[in-house]
Formats: structure tokens, C-alpha cells, sequence
């Protein structure tokens, strides 16, 4: 009878030792340092021209009105909004003293080196670090404009890297005056 009790809790001491290897064994790799993409604020605390996420999107806040408090209580925010990408006009009514989340947006410059046939761009930040994993802008018109019309007349161009929620967009091109 003790022989059998000893076997299996050995056993379940080997088990246990196998599971925690297998864990130790495991790699958890972070793309970001640690940065959240959103943020929570009080709807009361959002002001014109700050961020704000609408259905999803990050938002730059074009107006804020406040209704007054009503009979079934809280005094609402009606916030209408411009997506920081797309330009689509976006609108969304919150309880002002509700919560709801404000997007982190980057905003970086990166000089221009070269732009791929496939209309990969090949970027280089202040430190030196170059980066070719970004598209060519779509949209708007004169941003493409710019931006081919300045790299085959041989300028140096900086351009506005905007990055929020995961995405990144060409924002902005200027001619890089530094040099």
C-alpha cells in the first residue's frame, strides 16, 4: 500500500517539473515598448483639435458641444470629429461624465532616400535608422503630387510619418532646408 502511494506522488512531482520546463521553454516576443495605442479620459475633458476614438478610429475633434443636464441626468458631450487618415467627418454623442478613449498619435519626420517600383518608400529617421516598410500615400492628390514631383527633381524631402492604433500614413511632405 505505501509503495503505491510513493509511485504516484512521484509521478505527479515529475509531471509537475515537466509542466514548468514546458513553460520556462516558451518565448513571448513585444513589437512596441510597452506603449498603449489608447488611452481613457473623461468625455468632459476633451477639447477642439484633441483626439478622440469614434467607432474605432482615431479622430481629431473638430467641434465639442455640451448639452445641459437633463431630467434623467447627465449632461452630454456631442463630439464631431475628422478620422486623422481617411478625412471622413465622423460624430458621436457621449455622457460627459462617462468615460471613453483618446488615441496615442506619433508623429515622426523621416528623410526621404529612395521610393521602390513596387511604391515602397525607403525612409531614414534622425538617428540613421532606415526603414522601407511603408506605402506611398494615396491620397490626397497633392501629397502624391509633391512628393513624386520632388524625388524626381532630386530634392531632399522630409516627410510627416503619423502613426496611431497600429497604423501608419504618409501625412506630409517639405523640402528638407537642414542641408
Amino acid at each position: 500500500f505505501l509503495a503505491a502511494i510513493s509511485s504516484s506522488s512521484s509521478s505527479r512531482s515529475a509531471r509537475g517539473r515537466t509542466r514548468a520546463a514546458t513553460m520556462a521553454d516558451e518565448t513571448f516576443e513585444s513589437v512596441d515598448a510597452g506603449a498603449s495605442e489608447t488611452i481613457p479620459m473623461e468625455a468632459g475633458q476633451i477639447r477642439k483639435g484633441g483626439h478622440i476614438c469614434i467607432k474605432g478610429r482615431p479622430c481629431k475633434v473638430v467641434s465639442v458641444s455640451t448639452s445641459k443636464t437633463g431630467k434623467h441626468g447627465h449632461a452630454k458631450c456631442n463630439f464631431v470629429a475628422t478620422d486623422i487618415f481617411t478625412g471622413k467627418k465622423l460624430e458621436d454623442i457621449v455622457p460627459s461624465t462617462h468615460g471613453t478613449t483618446v488615441p496615442n498619435v506619433f508623429r515622426n519626420e523621416y528623410s526621404l532616400l529612395d521610393i521602390s517600383d513596387e511604391d515602397y518608400l525607403s525612409l531614414m529617421d534622425e538617428a540613421g535608422e532606415t526603414r522601407e516598410d511603408l506605402k506611398m500615400p494615396t491620397r490626397p492628390d497633392e501629397l502624391v503630387k509633391a512628393i513624386t514631383e520632388g524625388f524626381e527633381a532630386g530634392d531632399a524631402l522630409v516627410l510627416v510619418v503619423v502613426k496611431a492604433m497600429g497604423e501608419e500614413h504618409v501625412m506630409a511632405a517639405k523640402k528638407d532646408t537642414s542641408a
